[in-house]
């Protein structure tokens, strides 16, 4: 009979469905379930903040160890809020009961869910047992002859809400007499029934209090949920396909809320199961449309389905309740909430208030009572949100105490000086989204007003604009304006708010793959936009896979591998309503890959004029890529800046087609690129020479130049009639320099600016140059090179050379080195 109960559980519990999976499709236990972090807990413990981790954790393997004091507890009682994971704790026990690996003293593991349970129904334990058993019969004599081999699994006890304080009648002695149910439970609890036999109760924190009283034990175990690594591994157990978890993954983690909340497991299922969709629809998250707010409504609404069968009653009051307690918390910094608190706002009705909140038990000799916590502080601040959107209900008494619905009050403090508002304010951006209002009623049933929509409109259209004089265009300077933006998931709202701005300006961020999509969904939707400037930046990087992954085919595999971080970004700024004009990146780590979308921009959005890159790790192969965009008939670009991009003359002869091909090219500066040297020049040469070139300005200060390349620049010099700015500061000509001066003397010369440094230059030099400037008093000859230096934190993210930031020439020689101090912006230089 042992063995056929077995394979009863077996077929009982090995496998299951979730609320998301198609009708008949089975989940594995073994596959989905993701250690949890659990910790043993004393019984007067308070306190604690969610997701805090006791040195004394435990696993299901050791649940049934001895603890610290070398005692193994008779009752073990698993505490953890709705959705923390005891249910599917609890079938990994069974399972692992009837695979031989865990409770292996136990012949018999009865698991009982106390929601079936009748309140009324006189019971005996052999009623209970037979529940569980092929068929409810059970060989009564066989199984309680051994009762120490017996362990009894209550799970969802909350749901009996009986008091355990005083039993009604007598406690039972005999398995086999029937008694009213709380009479029955409490005889098993205090030994008098089976005393031999093992107890394990999964709960909800509501009700702890009354079993501690009964039990009088001094500690039980309470589910943390999900480490940060066990967060990783279940988006692996719950994809199957490795790409696509990793991507959602990454997603995850770029967002600090949802991450955060991922901590209780049934949020990480929440997520997993919203971008499922996503990616299933799109095969991408560019495009995902499910906001931190959305995710969280779907969660809620996910507990509110596992609310009592009367909790639906008076809810509308009961929310408004709880998001007043929460904003007020919010104000105040606070987390945990008294007994009398909850009392006084109407909150204590268990049903509900369990499945948003803990309760805890304070230290013996308090007078307070216990105090309670939101289940999470992100909850805690999405329902302090909620309570500025919520409709007033009719009838309501207006009552001083509470904190008034000013929205303008929060968004300001929130601007001026309390940043710990954020979370607050970015669901508040979400709540107004009509999917939010939708969820909202449908999922939670209660009603969210948009009235405040135009508050929130008016604070980010008024918030002060990153501008430093008037006359400059108006940017947007703070990752946290599209993030609020992307909250509300609503183009017309992106567009009023971004319509009176031009630019976006961010320094040293770190866009993770959420920034990412928060920030091109913006984009996508601003025809105005016409600059970008990121400087320092870094993009969250894809680390590519040797092999494909299990069930990817080759060909999606390979295309997921060449698309680079910047990628996305390249996609948004080519939206068909685009009239983009001018895009800086500097320091920002860009890839080859990188390069080939910035390529396929250049080629594809003709209202791209000037693309400005600076950066140590683009590289040649970086600057091919760049060139293959340079050559399409769709590419206007007029300025291309390779500053500091460490090309060497391998990548010349790509640049030398590109510009005898490209017509619309009227500068080029290749400055600090110490491998191009003196064959690089020449190679450029060749392609400067073309007809169709039109180039105006030729920057190539800091390039490890020597006179070798100045009959190469003669040569171009005699046909070209664009030229009118050539720069080759910090470079020693030797007699080059005296061939080169020579030449610009000749009448046919147009140049107008010529960077050149002359404390290097020979006698012979120098009186060409005087002769020059006789000749031509128009003609500007100065050092022109221009510093920039990367933000604090850049230059330990990119290799960068020493030799390229100093100068070859100023380093070798020992000269005073050049100037360091920041340049001007690239609008106010000489029109060459």
């Amino acid at each position: 009979y042992k063995q056929k109960y077995r394979e009863h559980v077996a077929r009982e519990f090995l496998q299951y469905q979730e609320a998301n999976s198609c009708l008949g499709e089975n989940l594995s236990v073994s596959d989905r379930y993701t250690n949890l972090t659990i910790a043993r807990k004393s019984w007067d413990q308070h306190g604690d903040e969610p997701g805090d981790v006791s040195s004394d954790t435990v696993t299901t393997q050791t649940l049934f160890e001895p603890s610290k004091d070398g005692q193994v507890p008779p009752v073990t009682v698993l505490v953890g809020a709705s959705g923390m994971g005891k249910t599917m704790t609890i079938r990994k026990v069974m399972m692992e009961w009837v695979e031989g690996t865990l409770c292996t003293q136990f012949d018999y593991v009865f698991c009982i869910d106390c929601k079936e349970l009748s309140f009324s129904k006189e019971v005996s334990m052999v009623d209970l047992i037979s529940k569980c058993c092929p068929q409810q019969r059970m060989p009564a004599g066989r199984i309680l002859g051994n009762p120490e081999k017996i362990l009894f699994i209550f799970d969802s006890f909350e749901a009996l809400g009986l008091p355990l304080a005083q039993p009604k009648d007598e406690l039972s002695t005999d398995p086999t007499e029937a008694k009213p149910l709380e009479t029955t439970l409490l005889s098993l609890l205090r030994r008098t029934v089976l005393p031999e036999s093992s107890v394990l109760i999964a709960t909800r924190p509501t009700a702890l209090q009354s079993l501690g009283q009964c039990l009088g034990g001094k500690h039980y175990v309470e589910i943390l949920g999900f480490s940060p690594a066990a967060r990783e591994e279940y988006f692996h157990r719950y994809f199957g396909n490795d790409n696509k978890a990793d991507v959602a993954f990454r997603f995850t983690r770029g967002n600090e809320v949802l991450y955060s909340l991922c901590v209780i497991p049934v949020m990480s299922w929440t997520v997993c199961t919203i971008l499922e969709q996503e990616l299933y629809e799109r095969n991408q998250l560019l495009a995902c449309s499910k906001t931190t707010t959305q995710m969280i409504m779907f969660y809620l609404s996910w507990l509110m389905k596992h609310r009592g069968s009367n909790a639906w009653q008076n809810l509308q009051q009961f929310l408004h309740k709880l998001c007043s307690l929460a904003a007020d918390g919010i104000w105040k910094h606070k987390v945990l909430f008294e007994e009398k608190e909850i009392e006084d706002q109407g909150l204590n009705q268990p049903q509900l208030l369990s499945l948003f909140l803990n309760e805890k038990g304070l230290e013996k000799g308090t007078d307070h009572g216990n105090v309670y916590s939101f289940s999470h502080l992100h909850l805690q601040e999405l329902f302090a949100a909620m309570f500025y959107v919520l409709e007033d209900q009719e009838g309501m008494v207006n009552d001083s105490r509470i904190l008034a619905k000013d929205v303008n009050m929060l968004l300001e403090s929130y601007h001026t000086s309390r940043m710990d508002l954020n979370v607050t304010v970015r669901l508040l951006f979400g709540l107004v989204n009509p999917k939010s209002v939708e969820y909202a009623d449908e999922g939670i049933g209660c009603r969210i007003s948009l009235q405040p929509r135009e508050d929130l409109l008016r604070w980010l259209q008024t918030r002060p604009r990153g501008t430093s004089h008037p006359c400059e265009v108006m940017k947007v300077e703070d990752l946290d304006t599209f993030h609020l933006l992307f909250e509300t998931n609503e183009q017309s709202f992106v567009r009023s708010v971004l319509g009176g701005f031009t630019g976006i300006a961010l320094r040293d961020v770190k866009l993770t793959l959420y920034d990412q999509v928060a920030l091109c969904f913006c984009i996508k939707q601003w025809a105005g936009l016409l600059t970008v400037t990121l400087r320092s930046c870094s993009f969250h990087q894809q680390h590519h896979r040797q092999e494909p992954a299990k069930g990817l085919p080759r060909q999606s595999w390979r295309q997921e591998e060449l698309h680079s971080p910047l990628h996305p970004l390249c996609q948004a700024l080519g939206h068909p309503g685009s009239s983009l004009q001018s895009l800086r990146l500097q320091w920002c780590g860009l890839t080859e890959g990188d390069s080939e979308a910035l390529g396929t921009l250049l080629a594809t959005l003709p209202s791209l004029i000037h693309l400005e890159l600076g950066d140590g790790a683009l590289g040649d192969d970086g600057v091919r890529m760049l060139c293959a965009g340079l050559r399409q008939p769709g590419c206007h670009l007029r300025v291309l800046r390779l500053r500091y991009t460490h090309l060497t003359s391998a990548c010349c002869q790509d640049l030398a087609v590109a510009l005898g091909t490209s017509t619309c090219l009227e500068e080029l500066d290749l400055s600090f690129s110490a491998g191009l040297r003196d064959d690089g020049v020449k190679l450029l040469c060749e392609g400067l020479q073309h007809n169709g070139c039109q180039l105006r300005a030729l920057r190539l200060g800091s390039c490890s130049l020597t006179g070798a390349c100045c009959q190469a620049l003669v040569a171009w010099l005699r046909h070209s009639h664009s030229l009118k700015c050539l720069d080759l500061s910090d470079t020693e000509l030797g007699a080059g320099a005296t061939l080169l001066l020579q030449q610009l003397r000749h009448h046919s010369c147009t140049l107008q600016t010529l960077g050149l440094s002359t404390s290097t230059l020979s006698e012979d030099a120098l009186q060409e140059l005087a002769a020059l400037r006789a000749l031509k008093p128009g003609l500007k000859i100065a050092d022109l090179l221009e510093h920039e230096a990367p933000e604090t934190g850049a230059m330990a993210r990119l290799t960068f050379q020493r030799s390229v930031w100093a100068g070859r020439g100023a380093a070798g020689r020992g000269r005073k080195g050049l100037s360091s101090s920041r340049a001007a912006p690239p609008h106010s230089r000489s029109p060459c």
